[in-house]
């Protein structure tokens, strides 16, 4: 960790991330090699094609793919993907979007997969001039569902990989191929938290959206690989809806690096460290009143764990949500993730930690937890105010 905090000379809480690769936090620690990276390219000027072809080279080196290319986000990647189902190569076509000017701006997507990452995914089908065609009900989609679905009108289908999806009832991946290449439709996979940077392609996906700055440790981009054809018709919409979505010279280049330095990481002994860092965790709640720990494996097959945190307000004297939020008012910030929070649980992610903070987070949480016992009182402040004042913090920027 840096010797010296810069958030504290910005007026920024120091806050600790176990939430995970959250966007909302800065997503990830970046590697040293993007930072070296970075720093030793933003001198400079350079042809940003030729550029982009270089970071193509080591895209399709690790993904398994034919080309790729580095854009602003994830989110980004899936709008221009959809653009370049759209409009194929027609430049004047590209110009027109969001109107789309061509016969096909259909997009499918499972109805259980249509989830917010901070925004709605469908929102990034529309920014392209796509419609989405949702298929299923929300637990449940057959392959009648999408069979019937697909016609002359449609340009691509979706398929989104996250811990915020429907995980039961659905089409898996390779059955949803299966039936979108039956009658010729490129399938594009937004897989932005996902640390395989091959299965998706592998399973016969056409385009995999990858977060350059997740799991990768690289500056805030996206990363879009597969098919070369349909690589270069979604690049192409740096000529139209994709100018707002540009990566600069650093961010490609930071990308470029952070992904060389995957091929070396000690991904084992990483894995490690995370693992005591849950050990501690647990041993710090053990036995405490109305809490569980539990250890549970990433739901999307990433190779980590997670701490669920169990709380049962009557003994602990506090709810989950409460907890959750006494964590983060607290000194130093603890962001927990919390997005199930009204089960009565929320996690702890490892994989964010600067040596050290794992002391700190099992700290705070024996305070939390022994302030709460300590109350006569359970606390317990209705959920429905967290869902009340939940973007009170955007609504009021600027102050």
């Amino acid at each position: 960790m840096p010797t010296k905090d810069i958030r504290t000379s910005l007026g920024l809480r120091p806050v600790i991330n176990v939430s995970g690769t959250m966007t909302s936090l800065g997503a990830s620690i970046v590697v040293p090699e993007a930072v070296a990276a970075m720093t030793s390219i933003l001198p400079q000027f350079v042809e940003m094609n030729d550029l982009q072809r270089k970071a193509s080279a080591i895209i399709a080196r690790l993904t398994g793919s034919e080309a790729g290319f580095v854009t602003a986000s994830c989110a980004a990647g899936i709008s221009l993907a959809v653009a370049g189902t759209i409009t194929g190569s027609d430049l004047l076509a590209i110009e027109k979007l969001p109107e789309a000017s061509t016969g096909k701006n259909e997009v499918l997507v499972q109805m259980g997969h249509v989830v917010s990452y901070g925004a709605p995914v469908d929102q990034s089908i529309r920014i392209a001039g796509g419609k989405t065609v949702m298929i299923g009900q929300a637990t449940s989609t057959h392959r009648y569902h999408m069979e019937n679905a697909i016609t002359d009108k449609t340009a691509a289908a979706l398929y989104v990989v996250s811990h915020h999806v429907v995980d039961y009832g659905l089409l898996k991946l390779k059955e949803f191929v299966e039936i979108a290449h039956a009658k010729g439709v490129p399938v594009i996979v937004d897989a932005a938290s996902e640390y395989d940077l091959r299965i998706f392609l592998e399973q016969g996906a056409d385009i995999v959206l990858y977060s350059g700055h997740k799991f990768l440790g690289g500056p805030t981009s996206g990363i879009v690989a597969g098919k070369k054809e349909l690589v270069r018709n979604a690049f192409l919409q740096n000529m139209g809806i994709g100018r707002g979505m540009k990566a600069g010279k650093e961010s490609v280049y930071g990308v470029m690096a952070a992904l060389e330095a995957w091929e070396t990481r000690d991904h084992g002994g990483i894995r490690a460290r995370e693992t005591s860092y849950l050990h501690l965790w647990r041993d710090t709640l053990e036995g405490r009143p109305g809490v569980q720990a539990l250890i549970e494996p990433d739901p999307t097959n990433n190779p980590l764990d997670r701490m669920r945190v169990i709380i049962s307000a009557p003994e602990a004297h506090i709810t989950a949500w409460d907890l959750a939020d006494a964590l983060a008012r607290g000194t130093p910030p603890i962001i927990v993730r919390d997005h199930e929070v009204e089960h009565r649980y929320f996690y702890l992610d490892p994989c964010n930690l600067h040596p050290g903070q794992e002391a700190v987070v099992a700290r705070r949480l024996a305070e939390e937890l022994d302030k709460a016992r300590a109350s006569n009182e359970i606390i317990a402040t209705p959920l429905e105010n967290r869902s009340k004042h939940r973007f009170d913090g955007a609504l009021r920027w600027p102050d």
